[in-house]
């Protein structure tokens, strides 16, 4: 298997075209586009085959013989680890994701993105917002980074708001964790291909 024909991408394409390829095809082969479909198990089989090809690229590249300089410098761990604790985060295995984050030696703004994605589920608001903020400054232009800091500092907003209007603490503690779940399960859904919340 030639894993750039199955990319549809050249031999010298950067990590972030690869990565980018990677994405439009996981959005074009997800189940969710494919339910009640006859053609659901060749999607199914096709996906496997796009995993497996950006794997190996991201492995290549962490070896330091092909394309780099993109999300998945050297240091950073595959491309594929990080879709698999997307993966984990939208099946609701914090525990797992943050270990995985945890064994992951170079922390690149991917990595900081997801782990604050990991603190924001289990309640850690300051540790989430921390981490938000490092991947926004290591990565300016990524859109993705700078909607999780902005949604972030609403919720934190708007906490302080219910708080102010209520002077009941806990009242509105489980509705942030309420958000904050549906906000995260959204944003790691659409990176895979999937939306969880259509109107966001």
């Amino acid at each position: 298997m030639d894993p750039y024909k199955v990319l549809g991408v050249s031999e010298d394409a950067t990590q972030e075209e690869i990565r980018a390829a990677y994405r439009e095809l996981v959005k074009k082969y997800h189940p969710d586009q494919y339910a009640n479909n006859p053609l659901s198990d060749l999607a199914q089989e096709k996906l496997k085959e796009i995993n497996l090809a950006y794997d190996m690229l991201a492995d290549k590249s962490q070896q330091g013989h092909g394309p780099s300089g993109g999300a998945y410098g050297a240091g950073a761990g595959p491309g594929m680890e990080f879709a698999q604790i997307r993966d984990m985060i939208v099946r609701g295995n914090i525990q797992g994701a943050e270990s995985a984050l945890n064994a992951i030696q170079g922390r690149n703004a991917e990595w900081h993105y997801l782990y604050g994605v990991v603190c924001l589920r289990k309640g850690w608001y300051d540790q989430a917002r921390e981490h938000m903020q490092k991947a926004v400054q290591m990565e300016p232009n990524n859109v993705e980074y700078r909607a999780g800091l902005n949604n972030i500092n609403s919720m934190s907003f708007g906490y302080g708001r219910s708080y102010q209007r209520s002077g009941m603490q806990g009242d509105s503690g489980g509705l942030c964790n309420i958000c904050a779940t549906l906000w995260c399960a959204d944003c790691c859904c659409e990176c895979m291909g999937g939306d969880f919340i259509p109107c966001c």
